[in-house]
Order: structure tokens, then sequence, then C-alpha cells
């Protein structure tokens, strides 16, 4: 007796409609995929000024299969995609373990500095950072954009000094530990002691010197594509970019930032930030012309 499809499903499993199979990836996508790696390899390339990475970044959200696929391969390069989108195009960041990843030791040596001044520059980096985003509310608003300049982010510093030292003698703590001591504490010691132009005979600023630091540190963040240059009042100023909120939302849980933040010394008030004037100016050696970082 031959069984009619009725009968069949009143007892059995209902019929289903097979799903298509996948389309095979074919070497054709693969080299797609890694060449939208490749563009978000360069952070001063604008989606918008290329053709090509527009229709990548169109076919990445709006072919889920492709998508995984250009994921697969930012992380078998050891990278972290964090946002894919026409206004950061494909935002990429090294994993510690990538061949792409800069270590602070590596860009010391780069910038010529010792083993001390290793801390300077991770201390500069991470004030450019807190002044660029001081609130939770800037790194969550995609349309804000950060102004920081060179002899403002040293003024930031030295007056971070100020607190972090009033509150070690608060404490009754060693307030003049080895030079060599790791972390934060140590590092705002060492930039207290340390000039902030130097002296040349030509009045440029020293390497050495703690805007030299700042001015070598912003210089690598525009290379990199999280800054732009805008102009050179107060030692330089410079405008955030996509990408570079982008990297600060990822640090901005790091315990360093957090208590540079908590310091108080960029108070904000009615939504723009400042610095606290010094109670005593003289005693800081803020630079010259120390332009305040942020604007209306």
């Amino acid at each position: 007796m031959t069984d009619h499809p009725a009968e069949h499903a009143a007892w059995g499993e209902p019929e289903t409609t097979a799903a298509p199979a996948a389309a095979p990836v074919t070497p054709a996508d693969a080299a797609d995929a890694a060449r939208l790696v490749a563009f978000g390899l360069q952070p001063k390339l604008q989606p918008a000024r290329d053709q090509e990475y527009g229709e990548l970044l169109r076919r990445y959200r709006e072919d889920p299969p492709f998508a995984r696929l250009a994921d697969a391969v930012a992380a078998g390069l050891g990278l972290v995609v964090l946002e894919v989108s026409p206004r950061a195009g494909m935002a990429v960041t090294a994993a510690e373990d990538s061949v792409f990843a800069v270590r602070m030791g590596d860009y010391a040596r780069r910038t010529a500095a010792d083993s001390t001044d290793r801390f300077l520059h991770g201390l500069a980096h991470l004030a450019v950072a807190a002044m660029a985003f001081p609130r939770p509310e800037d790194l969550a608003d995609d349309a804000y954009i950060g102004r920081v300049t060179v002899n403002g982010v040293d003024a930031f510093v030295r007056q971070a000094c100020h607190r972090l030292e009033e509150r070690a003698e608060e404490q009754g703590e060693n307030t003049d530990p080895a030079t060599d001591a790791p972390g934060l504490e140590a590092a705002w010691r060492i930039w207290a002691r340390r000039s902030s132009t130097g002296a040349t005979k030509d009045a440029r600023r020293l390497a050495g010197s703690t805007t030299g630091i700042v001015g070598k540190a912003v210089a690598f963040l525009t290379d990199s594509g999280f800054l732009q240059r805008t102009g050179d009042d107060s030692g330089g100023t410079y405008r955030t970019t996509a990408r570079y909120q982008l990297q600060v939302r990822d640090m901005a849980g790091g315990a360093a930032m957090a208590e540079l933040l908590e310091l108080g010394v960029v108070p904000v008030t009615d939504g723009s930030a400042t610095l606290l004037p010094p109670e005593d100016p003289d005693d800081l050696e803020l630079a010259a012309d120390a332009g305040l970082p942020f604007h209306s």
C-alpha cells in the first residue's frame, strides 16, 4: 500500500524544506576580505575618498558571510575589529600578540627615549586620552570631537603631579621613591622634575623635555590617524578622529586612566572642561602659553 503525503504528515514528522546551501567561499571573496582589512590598517585613509574601500564597507554591512570572513581574516592577523562604519572605516586595533602591535618599549626606542622616559611617554599618551574625552558621555557621543594642545597637556600633567604630591603628603607616603619604580605614582614624580621645554640656543624645545615628549606622542597619534593637527598655537593644536574615540573607548576601563581622571584636574560643570587653576602658579613651572585644550 502506498502512503499518501497527507497521511504521512499526520503520523510522522512534518515535511520541511531544506535551506539552500551557503555559497562556498571563493578565493576572490578571501582576497576582498583581506583587502578590506588592509584598508583598515591605513588609518589615514577615509572611506569617502576611496571608492573600493566604500564598496567593501557596504558589502561588509550587507553581506553577513562576507563580514564573518573579514572578521576571521582580522582575527588571524591578531587584530580586534572595533567598528566598521562609514565614519570610521574598518577600525581595528592590534592585540598584544599581533605582529602589528606597537609596544611602548619599541615606541620609546624609536623616539630615542631611555628606560626612565618610557614612563613619561606612557603618561603623555594617557593624558592626551584623558583630556580629549574627560567624560563618559564624550566617549559615547559619536559626534563629539575632542581638542588638545601640547602645552595644555603638559600643564594638565603638571597639575595632576601637584595633586598626587598633595595626596601622598596627606597620606604620609614616601614622596621621593626610586625614579625607575613602575607605575603612575613614579611617573608623575619624574615628570614634575623634568623641565617643560629645556633650553637650546634657538629656543627649540628639547626632545627630552616634557613638551618634547608630548609633542612626540601627538605626532605619533597623528601619523596613526588618531589625531589631526589644526594649528601651531600652544605648541600645536589637535582634534580627535573617530578612530581615536574608538581606541580610547577600548582603554577607558584602565586603572591608570581612571586614577588620572579621578584627581579632578579636569572638572566638568556646564559641559565644557577646563584646567583647575593651581593654588600657586609659580610652583608648577607651566609651559609658556599653555592654552586650555578645550573649546566650547
